[in-house]
């Protein structure tokens, strides 16, 4: 199966998964959650927006992770200010990365934007490996997202 399919096949599986769930704990934990059991990556979790300055830590699976993210730096907070999916084959080579942990090595950041365009949080997912997502992982990861906040809007 091709990695666009395993998106695919998961995205259908997904939507059974968090249909009738109006709980954003539940349905960011559960995401989190079956991303990293159907992909087996490194780190997967969100961070969410509580006030115009900082993502903080929400529901995730992996290593112990930083709890605060300041708007435009590192990974998320950077696709959190440019309202847009930002792919890292190699995390030491991006200015200003924030290393939670020293065995992440490639990350792709999704933000998570409400009806009106406004970011609200960011999925973060990090790989153990260098140049681990590619064009298929961020078109797979937008349509999760995108259902995700359908079912949030709810």
């Amino acid at each position: 199966m091709t990695k666009r399919e395993r998106y695919e096949a998961f995205l259908a599986d997904y939507r059974l998964l968090i249909a009738d769930e109006d709980d954003r704990i539940c349905l960011l934990a559960n995401t989190s959650a079956a991303l990293k059991e159907a992909f087996g990556f490194f780190w997967v979790g969100f961070y969410l927006v509580n006030d115009p300055t900082w993502l903080h830590l929400g529901p995730f699976q992996g290593l112990v992770a930083c709890t605060r993210i300041k708007r435009g730096r590192g990974v998320c907070g950077t696709a959190w200010a440019e309202a847009q999916t930002i792919v890292v084959p190699d995390v030491d080579l991006f200015p200003g990365h924030i290393a939670c942990s020293s065995a992440s090595r490639s990350e792709i950041v999704v933000p998570m934007k409400a009806s009106g365009g406004e970011v609200v949080g960011v999925l973060d997912i990090d790989s153990d490996q260098l140049a681990a997502f590619d064009e298929d992982d961020r078109e797979g990861l937008e349509h999760i997202v995108q259902e995700l906040m359908k079912e949030l809007s709810h």
